[in-house]
């Protein structure tokens, strides 16, 4: 099937995949079965891959209903979101909402479409929750984001119709636990910190600290006796490196570009961990 090149994520998200595409490119599995991306994120390898049968996963169950809504009722959630206005007051009375009871009145469309929102305009296009669970990024006074693209949006709808892609909204263990042999799994998961200060674990409440790269280097090994091709992303981390040294491990320099911090931008060691090739 020929690839579509506009295809591009529709939403800004911390650890994007972007920078590293080329690198993940080039360790792709000639020839795999289905696709598996657990940690999916804004999709910046899926959308690249543009897999004919996959099966995509989040925790993050307003990121989840965004793809369901995008794949079910695209029109829908342009209408909604050519509403929105890039005005501060009316930014924090979007962002406000899920610290309010109405907030379960909302419909699927009308939470994707404040979400994507929020990810255009908030500051440095990050998407953060408070220990409450409530989105806590700042208005990012932005003079002229593009809130609405609809041609980037038809084009993911598109891709998620057109192809067999299954959406879940569960467990990593438990999405990754579908993939069968000659299946290709990605994962890109928070990333163990590079510091003490630089972790980022605001994107859902469950935090994935060092006990979560354990279990995750579990159902990568499980995976690998399955007979699948399995591929991950983290940091170049010296935890990283001796979780996964039964296998083959590739350094490679990614830009940063969503950091609260300017100097926390820019280029940093990431690691490609494998078992092929």
């Amino acid at each position: 099937m020929k690839k579509n090149l506009s295809l591009q994520p529709f939403l800004k998200w911390a650890g994007g995949k972007r920078q590293l595409l080329p690198a993940i490119r080039s360790y792709v599995p000639r020839q795999f079965s289905v696709y598996h991306e657990p940690f999916v994120g804004a999709g910046a390898v899926l959308l690249a891959l543009q897999p004919t049968k996959a099966v995509i996963n989040d925790i993050n169950t307003e990121l989840i209903n965004c793809y369901r809504v995008l794949k079910e009722a695209p029109e829908e959630l342009m209408r909604d979101l050519a509403q929105h206005k890039n005005e501060a007051d009316y930014y924090y009375e979007i962002r406000d909402l899920d610290r309010k009871p109405e907030f379960k009145t909302l419909s699927a469309v009308q939470r994707a479409s404040r979400i994507i929102f929020l990810n255009k305009t908030c500051y440095n296009g990050l998407f953060r929750v408070n220990s409450a669970g409530h989105f806590n990024v700042p208005f990012g006074r932005y003079k002229n984001p593009k809130i609405l693209d609809p041609q980037g949006l038809k084009a993911v709808s598109r891709y998620l119709n057109e192809n067999e892609v299954k959406i879940l909204n569960t467990d990593f263990a438990e999405a990754a636990s579908k993939a069968r042999k000659g299946d290709f799994v990605y994962f890109d998961p928070p990333y163990d910190p590079v510091s003490d200060t630089s972790s980022f674990t605001g994107y859902n409440l469950s935090g994935f600290g060092k006990d979560e790269q354990r279990r995750l280097r579990q159902v990568f090994a499980d995976l690998d006796k399955k007979g699948c091709f399995v591929l991950l992303s983290n940091s170049a981390t010296e935890f990283i490196y001796d979780l996964y040294h039964d296998y083959k491990i590739v350094a490679v320099a990614a830009n940063r570009p969503i950091n609260s911090k300017a100097s926390g931008r820019g280029k940093i060691n990431e690691v490609l961990v494998m078992n092929y090739g």
